[in-house]
């Protein structure tokens, strides 16, 4: 089974002029920013529609033992209806302290959700960037 969730030539000044909310659309762009200075990569729309694409940094190809084997994203954010979504590749299990510093949020195993940047901490997010990528560069040398 392939990957749906690859880059389709999508611009992403469209996905973040297409954010309604301006105090919303502020705080991708200033995601953006912080990913783009991490990474030192541009960013891709990962997925085939604007509206539910994510804006990602950096890629790796990964090969599971069963022969699955695909490329995705090292770090990315989307605007979703409820939240901005974060990504962190290698998960968040390993971030219990950042994650006790930054602020008012939920998590799954890759996702980090926030409704607004003043409700966190941006330098602990920061820190958080920082440290998964650099999990991810360990694993998947770029």
């Amino acid at each position: 089974m392939a990957n749906k969730t690859v880059p389709h030539g999508l611009k992403v000044e469209d996905y973040l002029d297409q954010i309604s909310d301006p105090q919303r659309q502020a705080d991708c762009r200033k995601i953006h920013d912080m990913m783009m200075e991490i990474v030192g990569e541009t960013p891709k729309i990962w997925g085939s529609k604007l509206s539910s694409g994510i804006v990602g940094f950096g890629d790796y190809h990964y090969k599971y033992d069963s022969g699955r084997e695909g490329d995705h994203l090292r770090l990315g954010f989307a605007n979703r209806a409820q939240n901005i979504t974060i990504y962190i590749m290698p998960g968040y299990q390993d971030f219990s302290d950042q994650l006790s510093r930054l602020g008012k949020h939920k998590i799954g195993k890759s996702c980090l959700y926030i409704k607004r940047l003043s409700d966190i901490d941006e330098s602990v997010l920061r820190e958080m960037l920082v440290e998964g990528l650099r999990l991810m560069d360990e694993k998947y040398p770029r």
